[in-house]
């Protein structure tokens, strides 16, 4: 029995489709994500600069229910009056792919620095 070529297509099409993609390509990790967009201009690791340090951050919204869109949205569009009186403004030229690893990288600090973390 021969099978239609539109057919034989579409199946290899959704095999390549379900193929596991690497988790972290070169160049996609939160710490690079972060320097890639310039956010160490404000933000430091463990140290406040102009904004909160990446592990205060964290620190603050690990216990919170969707935060990781959260930061996501906040580190897009900018926020004001959660840290004091200097605003973070709005950074449109950070993708939403990459708003999503660096907060999910700022998370993963301060889930570090929690007890039992073994770290």
């Amino acid at each position: 029995m021969r099978v239609p070529r539109c057919l034989t297509s579409a199946i290899l099409f959704l095999l390549a489709c379900s193929l596991p993609l690497p988790a972290v390509a070169s160049g996609s990790t939160g710490l690079e994500r972060a320097k890639a967009n310039v956010c160490l201009s404000c933000h430091q690791i463990d140290k406040k600069r102009v904004g909160p340090s990446f592990e205060a951050i964290g620190e603050r919204y690990l216990p919170v229910q969707g935060a990781i869109d959260y930061l996501a949205i906040v580190i897009k569009d900018g926020g004001r009056g959660r840290w004091g009186a200097v605003p973070m403004p709005a950074q449109p030229q950070v993708s939403h792919a990459d708003a999503l690893i660096i907060a999910q990288w700022i998370l993963d600090l301060a889930a570090k620095k929690q007890p039992g973390s073994g770290s």
